[in-house]
C-alpha cells in the first residue's frame, strides 16, 4: 500500500506573510488527517521562513497520525528533533537562497557525519529517511549509514516535459529496481501533482509519497479536505 504524507509548510508560508496566527497550521493538519492523510510532513528550516518551532511543538502533541520532520542536519535542528521525537526525520539539503529544495542530499559526500546523525536518531527511536537524487551511489551511501528509507527527489521528473520527462522517469525506474532487494524503504516526493502522479505510483516498491505545494494550491480553489482526497483517489487506483 502506498501512503500519503501531506506537507503543510505553505499554510505557514501564508501565515508568515502577515506574521499573524491565520491560517492555522494545526487546523490544516487536522483537516488533512480527517481527509485520510497517513502522515503530516513539515520542514523546519534554519531560516524559519514558514514552519516555526512552536508549530512543531504543538503538532507533536496534537497529530493523530505521525509526523515526518524534514530538516537539515544542523546542530540546532537536530536538537529540536531529539526533543520532539517525531516518527520520522527526513534529512534534506538546505540553502538560504533557494526558493525550495533544489536537489537531493549528498549522502555519499558526508557519510561519516550523517552516520552519527542517524545513530543519534535511532537511539531515540526515530526513523530516518534520506532525501536523495535518483542515483545508485546515493542509495548505497544511505544504506551504509543505516537509513531506514530513501525519498527519491522527483522534482526533475515533475518539472520536465516530453522526452526529458521520459528520461527522468527512467532514472526513477532504474533506482526503484535497484532498491527492490535492498533492506531500505522507498519513498518519493517533490513537485508531484494530481496530473503527474500516476507514473510515479507505478514505480515498483514505492511505499510513500509526500506532497505539499500542489495540495495547498488546489485547496485555494476546492478546499483542503477535497485536495487531499483528490490525491488519495489517485493512490486508491493502485492500492486496490
Amino acid at each position: 500500500m502506498i501512503e500519503l504524507g501531506v506537507n503543510i509548510d505553505h499554510v505557514a508560508t501564508l501565515r508568515e506573510a502577515r506574521k499573524g496566527v491565520s491560517p492555522s497550521v494545526q487546523e490544516a493538519a487536522a483537516i488533512a488527517e480527517a481527509a485520510g492523510a497517513h502522515q503530516i510532513t513539515v520542514h523546519l528550516r534554519d531560516d524559519r521562513r514558514h514552519i516555526q518551532n512552536h508549530d512543531i511543538e504543538t503538532l507533536a502533541g496534537t497529530l493523530t497520525t505521525r509526523m515526518n520532520f524534514e530538516m537539515g542536519a544542523t546542530k540546532g535542528i537536530i536538537a529540536v528533533a531529539h526533543r520532539i521525537k517525531p516518527y520520522t526525520v527526513c534529512l534534506v539539503p538546505e540553502k538560504r537562497e533557494e526558493v525550495t529544495t533544489e536537489g537531493g542530499l549528498d549522502v555519499a559526500g558526508q557519510q561519516d557525519y550523517l552516520k552519527e546523525v542517524v545513530a543519534g536518531m535511532h537511539e531515540l527511536g526515530i526513523k530516518v529517511s534520506m532525501f536523495i537524487d535518483p542515483e545508485q551511489s546515493q542509495i548505497d551511501a544511505s544504506l551504509a549509514i543505516g537509513a531506514d528509507s530513501v525519498e527519491l527527489h522527483t522534482g526533475a521528473y515533475a518539472n520536465a516535459s516530453g522526452a526529458a520527462q521520459v528520461t527522468e522517469l527512467k532514472r526513477l525506474e532504474d533506482c526503484a529496481e535497484y532498491l527492490a532487494d535492498k533492506p531500505i524503504a522507498f519513498h518519493g516526493g517533490h513537485g508531484l501533482t494530481v496530473n503527474n502522479l500516476q507514473p510515479v505510483l507505478a514505480l515498483p516498491g514505492l511505499k510513500e509519497v509526500n506532497i505539499g505545494h500542489d495540495i495547498i494550491a488546489r485547496a485555494i480553489f476546492i478546499g483542503l479536505h477535497a485536495a487531499v482526497r483528490e490525491i488519495l483517489a489517485e493512490l486508491e487506483k493502485v492500492n486496490t
